[in-house]
């Protein structure tokens, strides 16, 4: 198995673990080595030709897993889930509470986002499809007991690295970042990203995701950074305009779902088809089913964010819930 291995600083190394069949290619997986201990920051799926990457990659930098200890920025499998693998019993994987709540309640979650897409116009015959094919029952198999709990402001020292905690929830419910104030690094996993921007989707009735994730731009623009390392594709040299694009992206999603209501009441998935997406499609039409849910959820985000500022407003009409102009 190739694995490339990029030294980014002393002591601090990338290795780029493959998602097979997916846009995103790769995880972002970093490797910081200490004289006593290690620590990885987010992993990657649990597939054969992944694991095999990131063993050959520890390998080759004389990782020895027996000292390693693990942070997961979120519960997304694509960061998660190759740590469950790694594991030694001498290691510790460090988590969020919310993301391990949600684990340990995965059964509610999926029926309370699949209604959600369903009371928002998602047809009936497509929603069981995407349950069949994508519902999270690996979650069923994962004890949240296994994780040790970080929040807010808690420390840890790898080597010469000092390493904050900073929540920043919003792709996730208890998304995290580590920050290192005098290296002025911070390992972002999917808060922010260079050249797509994450996926922020309603989860829960009483959430509002998109004003959470908002919220966390405006702290980790705060931080002084000098080198962000996100969760997939390339670093961004500067984090403060990147947070200024991503923030921009929003309010011009927010901007052309309220063009689209001023034409007349719609659903989610109704407003959903009517948007620009990026992404390789010709029309929504031929959008994987995935992807539209994705898009589905994204969108119900924003109109949530814009029902609780009072520009429009919901109402239920039968089965469904529409949205209009307030």
């Amino acid at each position: 198995m190739i694995c490339m291995i990029e030294k980014i600083m002393s002591d601090l190394y990338l290795i780029k673990v493959p998602i097979p069949n997916n846009p995103l290619k790769a995880t972002n997986s970093y490797i910081i080595k200490g004289k006593d201990n290690n620590l990885i920051i987010d992993t990657g799926v649990n597939l054969k030709k992944s694991l095999n990457t990131i063993l050959s990659g520890l390998k080759k930098i004389d990782v020895d897993l027996e000292n390693t200890d693990f942070f997961i920025t979120h519960l997304h499998s694509d960061h998660l889930d190759l740590a469950l693998v790694l594991a030694t019993n001498s290691s510790r994987i460090y988590f969020n509470q919310p993301d391990a709540e949600a684990i340990r309640g995965s059964n509610e979650w999926n029926d309370e986002l699949y209604n959600i897409a369903r009371v928002c116009g998602f047809p009936e015959d497509r929603l069981q499809e995407v349950i069949k094919k994508y519902s999270w029952h690996r979650y069923r198999e994962i004890d949240p007991e296994i994780f040790t709990i970080l929040k807010e402001g808690d420390t840890i020292d790898v080597g010469d690295f000092h390493f904050k905690f900073v929540e920043t929830k919003g792709h996730s419910r208890g998304h995290m970042c580590l920050y290192e104030s005098r290296k002025k690094l911070l390992f972002a996993g999917d808060h922010i990203l260079s050249d797509i921007t994450p996926n922020i989707s309603l989860w829960s009735y009483d959430g509002n995701p998109l004003k959470d994730y908002l919220d966390s731009l405006d702290k980790v623009y705060e931080l002084d950074i000098e080198l962000t390392l996100p969760g997939h594709r390339s670093f961004i040299r500067d984090c403060r305009k990147r947070i200024n694009e991503l923030k921009l992206h929003h309010k011009m999603r927010a901007i052309e779902i309220i063009s689209i209501l001023k034409k007349g009441r719609r659903d989610a998935f109704q407003i959903a088809s009517k948007m620009n997406w990026e992404m390789a499609y010709d029309s929504w039409k031929s959008f994987a089913i995935n992807h539209k849910m994705f898009a589905t959820l994204e969108t119900i985000a924003h109109l949530k964010y814009l029902e609780e500022d009072g520009f429009i407003q919901k109402e239920t009409q039968g089965q469904k819930i529409l949205f209009s102009i307030r």
